[in-house]
């Protein structure tokens, strides 16, 4: 992969890779996580979305991506750490597949300038029924996560533990603040963050690096920028521990638990930490998975997520009503095992083998070299897919163990029904 600094905050990373007939192409703006524009920066995409001036409506992009080989266009927003990327992902054929004398690549940028720069507009703002339309399907969409009661818990502990954090913001923002947007705060708030945003530009395909980067000036050629230099990531902000407890109608307790921990996607032992992880229960053979639903019978569903832009572990169970002390304590005894180093030769291997297996994965898609790339530079990793694999690959029990030890237990969340 080749980074380069195209202009005064723009950075274009290439990975020329032949083994696609798709090639892929993002354009992200990277901001600090904030709630007072979490909710704009999600908006934002489907937006852009709706159609340009000489394309102005859905039917009419659909008809310009049919001719540019049955291309496609995706919004894109993500939450790293303490950042959130808001933007456009394209999916087109790569130029060898194409007819002679055809291109694809070069008409497919040009078409997302057209998506970024000339929506149409009402007195000057984005058109307010494209605006009311996606604050609607936005907000059902988070409303969605409240139906599944797993990522409701999940989201709920975040909020609660890191509360001082910008972690705690959820990725596409509140309902209420998406209720709030007019087309005029969106457009102010466009043009602002598209000139003082770092521009994050990443390409997937056959293309040689000269054509890439002659293509992504002229996308972004003309662009009024001052762009902002972005605050550092940091690690987890410590706030006010606690045990929470919701009551809601569910026929299943869902248990979440929070850990923390000094090691990021910064810190050399991160490769270590993500085998530990796997290790609690980050999989079926984890102790997690082994012993609190396998053997014990505790739990319905248990697994383990690394937060590694934070340094957040969560434990996670969905369980009977009246499981949960014995399933918290299980959960904190399969912790204590790893940090004790009873840890078999099996779990070592198999974890291992996990993460690696995860890692080479990214290598399937344009999508997933992509998604990888961009996410591991906005969260600071200084090691390449290579250097990650050969790190993990020199992993040890006792590195699993100083990693394991490093866990402390913050804060907990307990999803219980009405009958208690």
């Amino acid at each position: 992969m080749i980074q380069t600094t195209i202009a005064p905050g723009v950075t274009l990373r290439c990975c020329r890779d032949t083994r696609f007939k798709q090639g892929g192409f993002s354009f992200q703006l990277a901001r600090p996580m904030r709630r007072e524009e979490a909710a704009k920066n999600a908006l934002l995409p489907t937006v852009l979305l709706r159609g340009t001036n000489r394309c102005p409506d859905l039917r009419a992009v659909t008809q310009r991506l049919d001719e540019l080989y049955g291309g496609a266009v995706s919004p894109l927003v993500r939450r790293v750490g303490d950042y959130q990327t808001t933007g456009l992902y394209c999916g087109f054929m790569d130029d060898r597949f194409a007819l002679p004398g055809d291109q694809v690549f070069a008409p497919m940028l040009e078409f997302l300038r057209e998506l970024l720069l000339d929506s149409p507009k009402e007195n000057g703002t984005f058109l307010p029924d494209f605006v009311e339309s996606e604050k609607k399907n936005l907000i059902s969409t988070i409303e969605s996560d409240r139906n599944d009661k797993r990522v409701y818990t999940i989201t709920r502990l975040l909020r609660n533990m890191c509360a001082g954090d910008s972690f705690g913001v959820p990725r596409l923002g509140d309902t209420e603040d998406v209720a709030a947007i007019t087309p005029e705060d969106l457009t102010r708030h466009y043009e602002d963050i598209l000139r003082t945003s770092p521009i994050e530009l990443f390409y997937v395909g056959s293309a040689p690096e000269e054509e890439v980067e002659a293509a992504a000036k002229a996308l972004i050629a003309g662009l009024p920028r001052r762009p902002e230099k972005l605050p550092a990531q940091t690690g987890f902000t410590p706030g006010s521990r606690g045990d929470y407890t919701q009551t809601m109608d569910v026929a299943q307790g869902k248990l979440c638990m929070g850990f923390i921990t000094p090691i990021t996607n910064r810190d050399p032992e991160m490769p270590a930490m993500q085998v530990c992880n796997v290790v609690l229960g980050g999989g079926m053979t984890s102790k997690l998975f082994q012993n609190v639903r396998e053997k014990m019978s505790l739990c319905y569903s248990i697994d383990s997520t690394y937060y590694g832009a934070k340094g957040i572990l969560l434990a996670n169970a969905g369980i009977d009503f009246d499981k949960e002390t014995v399933t918290r304590q299980e959960i904190l005894n399969q912790l204590a095992a790893c940090q004790a180093g009873d840890i078999t030769e099996g779990e070592m291997t198999a974890a291992k083998e996990a993460v690696a297996s995860s890692l080479r994965a990214v290598l399937d898609s344009p999508g997933s070299i992509e998604s990888f790339h961009s996410t591991a530079a906005l969260s600071g990793m200084g090691l390449t897919r290579e250097e990650y694999l050969r790190a993990v690959e020199r992993v040890e029990a006792a590195d699993v163990v100083r990693c394991a030890r490093s866990l402390k237990l913050h804060s907990t969340y307990f999803l219980k029904g009405e009958s208690l």
